[in-house]
């Protein structure tokens, strides 16, 4: 069946070459042999009347050449001496009769070699080439088949009718073959009986016309790029006559892919294309970008880009470390200041111990001490201050960079938000809606702090496999010295030894001659083994507590939005702190000033309390025993008189107004003039703070003056004020807001009771004096009281032109109903009597106003 099957192959191959020969009238000039030519082999010599030189093309000796990226091109080379002279050797001996081989050209772009050969023409009329052609397939078919670089044996012999252009131009084979015609067109019929030979055509064009001044064309589509590659080499140059009329053909690859298809089709598709770049850059990011990025939070956290961390430096610079965070000493403060006692033992519970769900929320007025609190921690601690990143309220970007770089979190490109929201824009009107590639604030910053929780995971495993490392050393070191005991009291003994004493039989067995008390040997392996439980029940107990210390701790410092701006950092970061403790991949401690943030906390974590702790101002004695205790660590002789006591208890218990007291007397100031000099700048930051510089900076306060003067006058003589109290008279008037803002901005602390809001002191200890300073200004008070009368006598008008406005809406009904059974002039009097009352204590607190107002301008005029 096989061989009908390749029988019948061979026919209808030999019938399409028999039938296009036999249909094609063309005009085939043989070309006369030149002088300069000489015969690389000769078979049958061959005289010299009648002898002409033609060209044979054997396809598929080498790779065919699809583009300059083709490495079998490179193959093809390697191999090309090797297949010629083979092919050479075949040819030469070949047998062929009326064949004298000249030369072999290869040409490796097209897989093709070109035989140049002499024969003597006997005006057959082409016949002695046919016979050629056919005698030389045969031969080299009985020899094994011509020899390719992939030795599938798929190589062909064809006589070239044209005449062979052997360019080597960066024109690379295509399936389709564009046809040139100089001179009329060929049917269509007669270029397919021309071209079929050479393998299948998919399609052929009708002959068109191309750029002004070229001749007109066709193309054919082979199936394969090898057909059209044997077309082009034996067609090219090719003279067809038909009708009495000679067209000569000229043969090239037409290119598939036209100049920017890929662009256009780029550009034409969007909605394919841009979800594919999303996915390829999304992956680019996953795989390459984000490992990068979790190796350098790794990095931070551990510190191996802080040169104080390496003993060289340390070695080299003997100055103290200044990246130290607070300066006071947790341990020395401690000593005096028993109320941090308690928050201390509480803070190092919390780190010593697997975080259980839980976040540490340690809360108190500015400058009492958080940071230092949490400082002994901070050895493995990734520090994240949320104040520096709230200030770029108004730039998304700002903030993205703002945040990753505090983290750690590296590479970050913030400009491809900025490229992706324009992108954005232009495919609403390229695809009727947004691509997708911009990403609001929110998730961006819920990308950066999802790859450093990675981070902080690769840290505890990080700190486990050293614990892990040093545990074995620690084994190992424990198993040598139990041997040498073993060997001391002779229950050991090596094996090896016997293997070179040459002890016998016995010496296989490893124990020798040597005495051996297996007894002793078994209480001794039982005392050895009770011993290693022993052992590893400390070792566990101590690697779990070392596991424990490794984990990272981090530290949110300044939780609270202080500048009124995006709270989505904070939100953000209380969904992150919950997942980290509740992952166990790190202890969270968040410190803040208002105990009120604690509520974005809760809301993150709403299944588990938080630990909480308060820190608070210290009393005087405590402030007096601090102070004491630090000048004489300073070795300063300063004897704290009653004058000096009463200057520290103005200055109050805030830890930072207690440090900065210390470092001006360390630095020549006397108490009295340090406190003063603490009061003084207070003043000035209060009254930039509080009322503004001037009018215009006034107006952006989320407060009035009136209601900063009207608190601040009470708090400076009161010392302590009640919260509803101030929150429901003048100049409040229910405003709650004013007093949460007054608060935030650490002018004012509001104490708490049961929950509630209770009483309202000063921002700061010292502020008590400072309130009282600026209200003693006779000039400054005045300005304010005037202003603050002012406020009281138009809220009076107010009150009287309302109280008027019903008086007579009051004295319409009385016109209207005189009745008396439903007791109408009864209420209507009553009604009015209160009206009235209240008329008369507006005029005259009108009239005290106006009379304080007069007595204030004069007091204007005289300072």
């Amino acid at each position: 069946m096989k061989a009908v099957v390749r029988t019948s192959a061979l026919l209808n191959q030999n019938h399409w070459r028999t039938f296009a020969t036999s249909s094609a009238r063309h005009v085939h000039a043989s070309r006369p042999v030149a002088s300069a030519v000489t015969t690389v082999g000769t078979v049958n010599p061959i005289s010299p009347p009648n002898v002409k030189e033609e060209w044979l093309y054997i396809d598929a000796v080498f790779p065919i050449r699809i583009g300059t990226w083709d490495i079998r091109h490179w193959i093809g080379m390697l191999r090309q001496d090797h297949l010629t002279e083979a092919i050479r050797s075949m040819l030469s001996t070949s047998g062929v009769s009326n064949f004298s081989l000249v030369s072999l050209e290869p040409q490796l772009k097209e897989g093709g070699l070109f035989v140049r050969y002499r024969y003597q023409d006997f005006g057959d009329n082409g016949t002695a080439v046919k016979l050629i052609e056919e005698q030389l397939r045969t031969s080299l078919a009985d020899q094994g088949g011509i020899p390719s670089w992939a030795n599938l044996g798929r190589s062909d012999v064809w006589a070239v009718k044209g005449i062979p252009w052997r360019e080597d131009l960066q024109r690379f084979p295509t399936p389709v073959l564009k046809v040139s015609f100089d001179g009329p067109d060929i049917p269509e019929e007669q270029l397919w009986d021309l071209f079929r030979p050479f393998g299948r055509i998919l399609e052929l064009s009708q002959p068109m016309s191309g750029p002004p001044g070229t001749p007109r064309f066709a193309n054919v589509s082979f199936r394969s790029i090898r057909s059209a590659a044997i077309a082009r080499n034996v067609m090219h140059n090719y003279s067809f006559t038909i009708n009495g009329t000679t067209t000569k053909l000229k043969t090239g690859y037409a290119q598939i892919l036209q100049a920017h298809v890929v662009r256009d089709w780029i550009t034409g598709h969007p909605k394919i294309v841009l979800p594919i770049v999303i996915f390829l850059l999304g992956s680019l990011t996953y795989a390459i970008f984000d490992p990068i990025r979790v190796w350098m939070v790794q990095a931070k956290v551990l510190n191996w880009f802080d040169l104080q961390e390496y003993s060289l430096f340390r070695w080299l610079n003997t100055s103290p470390s200044s990246g130290n965070y607070g300066t006071l000493k947790l341990s020395n403060v401690a000593e005096v200041w028993k109320d941090r006692t308690e928050a201390q033992e509480t803070i190092k519970k919390y780190l010593d111990e697997y975080p259980s769900c839980t976040i540490t929320f340690i809360h108190g007025p500015q400058g009492s001490g958080k940071t230092t609190l949490v400082h002994e921690a901070l050895t493995r601690s990734l520090l994240i201050d949320c104040g520096p990143i709230m200030k770029h309220k108004d730039s998304d970007s700002k903030m993205v960079a703002a945040l990753a770089q505090q983290t750690g979190y590296w590479p970050v490109f913030t400009f491809l938000n900025s490229m992706s929201n324009i992108i954005d824009l232009a495919s609403v009107g390229l695809i009727g809606q947004k691509a997708g590639l911009s990403v609001s604030l929110t998730d961006q910053l819920k990308q950066i702090l999802e790859v450093v929780g990675r981070g902080l995971s690769s840290v505890h495993a990080y700190h486990e496999k050293q614990v892990e490392n040093e545990a074995k050393r620690q084994e190992s070191s424990r198993q040598q010295q139990e041997r040498l005991k073993q060997i001391q009291r002779g229950e050991w003994h090596d094996g090896r030894l016997d293997f070179v004493a040459g002890n016998g039989v016995i010496s296989e067995l490893g124990i020798g001659d040597e005495k051996f008390d297996f007894d002793d040997g078994d209480v001794g392996a039982k005392e050895t083994g009770s011993l290693d439980s022993g052992v590893e029940d400390e070792t566990k107990s101590g690697g779990d507590l070392d596991a424990t210390k490794g984990l990272p701790v981090v530290v949110i410092r300044g939780f609270e939005d202080k500048v009124g701006g995006k709270s989505e950092l904070l939100d953000v970061v209380a969904q992150w702190a919950t997942s980290l403790v509740e992952n166990r991949i790190a202890h969270v401690v968040v410190l803040s000033d208002n105990r009120e943030n604690a509520k974005r906390l809760t809301k993150a974590n709403h299944s588990r309390p938080l630990n909480t702790i308060t820190l608070s101002d210290a009393d005087a004695e405590t402030a007096l025993a601090f102070v004491q205790q630090r000048l004489t660590e300073a070795k300063l002789d300063v004897k704290l008189t009653s004058q000096t006591t009463a200057s520290i208890e103005r200055l109050g218990g805030r830890a930072s107004d207690l440090d900065n007291l210390i470092y001006k007397v360390r630095n020549g100031s006397s108490i009295e003039d340090a406190v003063e000099d603490i009061v003084t700048r207070g003043v000035g930051e209060l009254r930039k703070n509080a009322f503004g510089e001037d009018a215009d900076d006034a107006k952006d306060l989320p407060w009035t003056r009136t209601q900063a003067w009207g608190l601040m006058k009470r708090l400076a003589k009161e010392g302590e004020v009640p919260y509803y109290d101030t929150l429901m008279n003048f100049p409040f008037k229910g405003d709650e807001t004013a007093l949460r803002n007054m608060e935030h901005a650490e002018l004012i602390t509001i104490t708490a009771h049961n929950g509630r809001p209770s009483t309202i002191r000063p921002g700061k200890p010292v502020y008590k004096s400072v309130f009282e300073r600026v209200v003693g200004d006779a000039v400054f008070s005045a300005t304010q009281d005037i202003n603050y009368n002012k406020q009281l006598i138009t809220a009076s008008e107010s009150m009287i032109k309302a109280c008027e406005e019903e008086l007579l809406r009051l004295t319409g009904i009385g016109e209207h109903t005189r009745s008396s059974v439903f007791g109408t002039d009864r209420a209507v009097s009553i009604r009015t009597r209160y009206l009235l009352r209240t008329m008369g204590e507006a005029s005259a607190m009108i009239e005290s106003l106006e009379r304080a107002n007069a007595k204030l301008k004069k007091l204007l005029t005289t300072n």
